[in-house]
């Protein structure tokens, strides 16, 4: 019993980490409830009316999420700095509220101030936020010179209660969020290989969603390996134990996803090169059975099952003699020890097996230290010494500094100036609209500035708060018709309306505007201002500061979709060229190079693109042509970042690896590849370049007639193909960005 009572909870662990990676979602929604809870708790005995008590929770939640540094001194520091900037901002908030123009003229000018303060870092950034949203709670609360004293001491009840609750209650130390984003990867790449399962025994007619499940886990595993890349500088001891965690997780992301394309191989009829659809709506590729025998099938099936068992135990502290056993069997497949009789394409799928474990044993020895050796055989014993001696490879370097942009050119700059326009149009149409309640079209206008960056952005965020304000204002209706006069439930129901909103924010910015609006009709239930007009004036405010903030966007220092696209596509081309030549130069025998921060810094420039292009992929958008070029573009350079990041991967190996040897012809067969990469970019940067992209023979006849043959050994044909599959595909570019073609040569 207690034994199932463990594995019910390992499960329940191994989901909720999956879910949440790193518990980053509810961490910030207990810290954030906790402190509003903590703040009211102590405002309530002290006879604070509602004004008060809604002053102090709103400046809780804003104390709570404005930090955004990671060590906790820094936190410290930030949080004891913005009191004052708060007690400040509702002191100035209260004595303007009454001098019409100079109220708007200080909240336009704070609005700068604030946006500009960006270019100083988290801490810039999180003061200007605290001195925006204690602005705005002043204007919310209706505050007067009166109330100051009781007004400053509700806010300072509510920094300290957010303090107790970030430093002693909830903390999260950079050391523990990085332990539970390792449990997370672990936990994802699980359920990754559970999908790799689950596409083995898919029939003909299941196979669209057994492959969508794939692809969803890779990409969530990929996901995993890139916030804890963003973690390990603070949250490892030194640097060279930070590489090589970078190295052991980029080694499990990449054998995790070859082994699901060897999957996907072995059950179609045809090539199956990247797990991405180049063409959305697609059909998966034709597929049947393998045709072998049922017993090599139960065979596959048992070994990922230990596959996942051995990613599922790792770290668990408790292998056993077992699942030691199981080990030492899938990585045998590595050095063709007990391969079962089958078709080569099944063969590989047992090779890539062992690749997986491999690298699960890697990452083993990286997080939790060294191991019982006992029970090694041979083929364990070779890849713990190869291991080993990547790790003592592992050298530090230093990265170059960015160019900084300068004047109304650097990002914060313009924005500032964009959402100071921006928020004087909320002001004087929002005013038009209600004299008591403009300050929501100001506020609609500064949200829709966050983390956006061209006019399509901010027209898709826009366009997302307005449709989750216009269903937040029903539930807030049923609720406040709910809880009437009732003020504890209601403040019930604002926690956990809170904690909704935190925990869904990184996942759906339509879902967090529906909970915000639906709590802040629960707020006016409980100032008694409360009625259907009010919250219908809220849509009509939203919808104005969103057309403000496009129109400030489009008219004021603009930043085009396509101008913005097209620098982050060029950035994209330039860092695949990067990675793609230190790796073929690296396999070609040339000095060693820091190749996984390379392929880190493709990998982040790729998801910058998929971000900015989502007001030309979104479903609203009236440009379906650009919406499947779109789309079909960023989808082959998923795929070229698969090759390239693999290319890097298996070069990483090269100064330890006994079976991978250098080969100087493949930076001559590479740089047709390279070069056509720059072809590609320096026709993004100028459409008038007049370079075309080359065509010609296959990678591997560029070798000599003998590549391919047993001399060049498995690895070799690996990095043959993988150059291969990235030639094509960035080829593959030349067409939907319309870069002319040369003529083959003969």
């Amino acid at each position: 019993m207690r034994a199932a009572g463990r594995s019910v909870r390992a499960r329940l662990r191994d989901r909720i980490a999956a879910s949440d990676p790193g518990l980053l979602r509810l961490t910030a929604g207990l810290r954030t409830v906790g402190a509003i809870a903590l703040t009211l708790a102590v405002l309530a005995p002290l006879g604070a009316d509602v004004h008060l008590l809604v002053a102090g929770a709103m400046a809780a939640m804003v104390a709570t999420f404005a930090i955004r540094e990671k060590q906790l001194g820094a936190q410290a520091v930030t949080l004891a700095l913005g009191l004052p900037v708060a007690l400040v901002s509702v002191t100035l908030g209260a004595v303007l509220n009454a001098r019409l123009y100079a109220g708007d003229v200080f909240f336009v000018v704070l609005i700068f101030c604030a946006v500009y303060g960006r270019r100083f870092g988290d801490r810039g950034t999180a003061l200007g936020l605290i001195g925006f949203q204690i602005y705005f709670l002043s204007l919310f609360v209706g505050a007067e010179v009166s109330a100051l004293p009781a007004l400053c001491g509700a806010i300072a009840v509510a920094f300290c209660s957010s303090a107790l609750l970030r430093f002693a209650v909830v903390p999260a130390t950079p050391t523990g969020v990085l332990l539970r984003l390792r449990m997370a990867f672990r936990a994802r790449l699980a359920q990754l290989v559970s999908a790799q399962l689950d596409l083995l025994d898919a029939a003909p007619d299941e196979m669209d969603k057994a492959l969508e499940a794939v692809r969803d886990g890779t990409a969530r595993l990929h996901e995993t390996a890139m916030m804890i890349q963003a973690q390990l500088e603070e949250g490892t001891p030194d640097e060279s134990a930070a590489r090589l965690v970078q190295r052991r997780i980029a080694d499990a992301e990449i054998a995790a996803e070859r082994l699901g394309l060897l999957l996907l191989t072995s059950r179609s009829a045809e090539r199956a090169d990247t797990l991405t659809l180049h063409l959305p709506g697609a059909p998966a590729p034709s597929v049947g059975q393998p045709a072998v025998p049922d017993e090599t099938t139960a065979t596959l099936r048992r070994d990922l099952q230990a596959l996942r068992a051995l990613v599922l135990r790792a770290g668990s502290g408790d292998a056993g003699t077992g699942l030691a056993h199981v080990r030492n069997r899938l990585l045998g497949y590595r050095d063709e020890e007990n391969l079962p009789p089958a078709p080569a394409a099944v063969q590989d799928v047992f090779r890539g097996i062992g690749e997986a474990a491999r690298s699960v044993l890697g990452l083993r020895i990286a997080l939790d230290g060294p191991q019982d050796e006992s029970d090694d055989t041979p083929a364990t014993a070779r890849s713990r010494e190869e291991l080993d001696a990547e790790d003592a490879a592992i050298d530090g370097g230093e990265e170059p500094a960015e160019e900084q942009e300068t004047g109304l050119r650097r990002p914060t700059t313009r924005a500032a100036v964009q959402v100071a326009v921006g928020s004087a149009l909320a002001i004087v149409g929002g005013e038009l609209l209600s004299t008591q309640r403009w300050y929501w079209a100001v506020l609609t206008c500064w949200i829709v500035f966050l983390n956006t960056a061209s006019t399509g952005e901010i027209l898709v965020k826009g366009y997302r708060r307005l449709l989750g304000t216009v269903f937040g204002v029903v539930a807030g209706i049923v609720l406040a018709g709910l809880v009437g006069q009732h003020t504890w439930t209601a403040f019930g129901l604002v926690l956990v309306l809170i904690f909704a909103m935190f925990y869904v924010a990184p996942l759906s910015y339509t879902l967090m505007s529906f909970f915000v609006t639906a709590m802040l009709g629960l707020l006016y239930t409980l100032l008694h201002t409360y009625s259907l007009d009010v919250l219908l004036l809220r849509v009509e405010e939203t919808a104005l500061g969103a057309a403000c903030g496009v129109v400030a966007a489009a008219l004021v220092l603009p930043v085009r979709t396509d101008r913005r696209t097209n620098e982050l596509l060029g950035t994209v081309l330039d860092r695949l060229a990067e990675v793609t030549e230190a790796a073929v130069g690296q396999l070609s025998g040339g000095p060693a190079d820091e190749l996984l921060d390379k392929a880190r810094d493709l990998d982040q420039a790729l998801a910058d693109l998929r971000a900015a292009t989502q007001p030309l992929t979104h479903p609203v958008t009236p440009l379906r042509a650009r919406r499947h070029t779109a789309r079909y573009v960023v989808a082959l350079l998923e795929t070229c970042a698969y090759h390239a990041r693999t290319l890097a991967a298996t070069a990483e190996l090269l100064p330890t690896h006994p079976s991978i040897a250098a080969d100087p012809r493949l930076r001559g067969a590479a740089g047709r590849t390279v070069r056509n990469i720059e072809t590609i970019a320096a026709r993004v940067a100028d459409e008038h370049a007049a370079a075309r992209v080359e065509t010609g023979p296959s990678i591997a006849s560029l070798l000599g007639s003998d590549a391919g043959t047993p001399r060049y050994g498995r690895i070799t044909d690996r990095v043959l193909r993988h150059l291969e599959r990235l030639d094509e595909a960035v080829v593959g570019l030349a067409r939907p960005l319309g870069v002319p073609m040369a003529e083959p040569r003969a």
